[in-house]
C-alpha cells in the first residue's frame, strides 16, 4: 500500500498558513476545523509545518497564551516529507523514527496533501482485516480430502 492510496481514502482538503500568520488565527483555524496540523507555505514552497505540539510548547514558554507571536518563530522549519508512491511502512518507519505525527505529501514541489498518524493507522487496519477476511474464505472454502472407504 502507497500513500496514494490514503489519499484517495483521505479526499484532499489541505489547510495552509504563512509564516506570517498570527499563531491564535492559527489556533482558531485549527480548532474550527478539527485538524491537528497546518502546512507553511511561502510563496508556493513548503517552509515549515505547525501542530498541536510547537503550540504547547508555545504555550508553557508563555504561561499559557500564544501571544502576538508568528507561525515563523515556532513552527516545525525542516519538516520531514513523503511522496504519494511513498509505501506506507516507510512511512510508519519514519513517523516512529523522526516522532512526528503529521507528515507532508509532496510531489516535485507540489503540495500533494498530508497524513497523519490516525490515517496511516486506519489505513493498516482496513487492510488486515481484508487480509483477514480473504484468509477466512480461503479457509472455509477449503475441499475436503476424499476419504477413504475403511478396511
Amino acid at each position: 500500500m502507497r500513500v496514494s492510496d490514503i489519499l484517495k481514502v483521505k479526499g484532499n482538503t489541505l489547510y495552509t498558513v504563512t509564516p506570517d500568520t498570527a499563531l491564535n488565527e492559527a489556533v482558531n483555524t485549527m480548532a474550527e476545523h478539527d485538524i491537528g496540523s497546518l502546512v507553511v507555505m511561502e510563496y508556493g514552497d513548503l517552509v515549515g509545518m505547525l501542530t498541536f505540539r510547537e503550540i504547547i510548547l508555545t504555550l508553557r514558554a508563555n504561561g499559557g497564551s500564544v501571544g502576538t507571536t508568528t507561525i515563523r518563530k515556532v513552527m516545525d522549519d525542516h519538516p520531514i516529507t513523503c511522496t504519494p508512491e511513498t509505501e506506507v511502512d516507510e512511512v510508519r518507519r519514519m513517523m516512529l523514527e523522526h516522532h512526528v505525527r503529521y507528515l507532508p505529501v509532496m510531489e516535485s514541489r507540489s503540495l500533494m496533501g498530508v497524513i497523519s498518524f490516525y490515517d496511516v493507522a486506519k489505513a493498516v487496519v482496513e487492510a488486515q482485516g481484508f487480509e483477514n477476511k480473504l484468509l477466512k474464505a480461503y479457509i472455509r472454502d477449503w475441499p475436503e480430502e476424499e476419504r477413504q472407504p475403511a478396511r
